[in-house]
């Protein structure tokens, strides 16, 4: 199984408008330059009661492997959910802006994504 999930970066809301400002600028996201942020699934691998998933995360033009485990739903529609936490280093997508180093360069992402059948 491969695909791509994209999500457009000034959709990112952390319900304060200053900062969700800030996080579009060129201090972060730069989204008026890079306006997606991308995952390419590359393969899905059975793992206990999930799955593995590893793929390509694109953030401001940079790309990364990334590799997480992912609880797995079967929805009564046919559809099929995945939950997961993802530990990104920030840093690797050049995501540095930290006023006098108060914030961690690793962030916990929460995904959940449901795929149907087209």
């Amino acid at each position: 199984m491969s695909g791509t999930i994209t999500v457009a970066a000034a959709s990112i809301e952390t319900n304060i408008a200053q900062r969700d400002r800030h996080l579009r600028s060129a201090d972060f996201f730069e989204t008026d330059t890079f306006p997606h942020i991308t995952f390419s699934v590359d393969r899905l691998q059975p793992s206990g009661a999930g799955v593995t998933v590893t793929g390509q995360l694109t953030v401001r033009g940079q790309t990364r492997p990334l590799t997480f485990p992912a609880a797995v739903s079967l929805l009564g529609s046919g559809e099929v959910r995945l939950d997961a936490e993802v530990e990104v280093n920030r840093a690797d997508f050049g995501l540095t802006w930290n006023r006098m180093g108060l914030t961690s360069m690793k962030n916990t992402v929460t995904v959940r994504a449901v795929f149907g059948r087209r």
